[in-house]
């Protein structure tokens, strides 16, 4: 069996396609220095995806639609992380006040004021937080998702998107993971059952009709 008929066969009766609204907003998950930093426990080599997310991020700006940024924060021993931070160690560089570079925003992914910041504990931007009812209060019908990383907070949030009645568009460029199997598997099930994986040039030319 070659690899596009097994492809075939894992995407019949999937694999539809969602259209763009009019009201699209900017989801920018997670991308902390805790991705980039070598000696960090979630340390990703993710600078390629850094660099897209940044130009992804003027580019919204630019146009001018709602942007919003997530990041993570636990309570000294994790108590508010419950199974979530019991089932990953690694998530103990995100304790208040423990390894404070890990935390901050990655370079040039800093959110300018009048951008919120959703303080999360879990996986999803949706879960336990109001990122749902802003957008649902700011009239938004799309939401462009970048961040980190791909199989997993990415991947919770779009399914959570889908789930709230938003179309989650994910930008392929402008996301990333410790190693491009599990990166790639999820975004060719996200693009099969709950979002659309789109470029970075597609965006812009998404955003761009809307300016006409």
């Amino acid at each position: 069996m070659t690899t596009d008929t097994a492809e075939f066969d894992l995407l019949r009766g999937l694999g539809g396609h969602l259209k763009f609204g009019s009201k699209p907003a900017l989801l920018v998950i997670d991308f902390v220095k805790a991705y980039l930093v070598k000696s960090s426990p979630l340390f990703a080599n993710v600078e390629d995806a850094r660099a897209a997310c940044e130009q992804l991020l003027h580019l919204c700006r630019r146009v001018g639609i709602p942007i919003l940024h997530t990041n993570v924060a636990y309570q000294r021993g994790g108590r508010d992380g419950g199974v979530f931070f019991r089932k990953v160690p690694a998530l103990t560089c995100f304790e208040l006040g423990l390894h404070p570079l890990l935390a901050e925003f990655a370079s040039g992914l800093e959110p300018l004021p009048g951008e919120p910041v959703f303080t999360k504990q879990y996986a999803s931007a949706f879960f336990g937080t109001s990122v749902a009812s802003m957008l649902t209060a700011l009239r938004v019908d799309t939401v462009l998702i970048a961040g980190l990383s791909t199989s997993g907070c990415v991947r919770a949030s779009a399914v959570d998107c889908c789930q709230h009645g938003f179309v989650p568009v994910v930008v392929r460029d402008a996301v990333g993971d410790r190693a491009p199997g599990p990166h790639e598997a999820n975004l060719f099930d996200l693009q099969a059952k709950y979002a659309e994986v789109v470029t970075l040039a597609q965006v812009r030319e998404y955003l761009a009709a809307l300016e006409h």
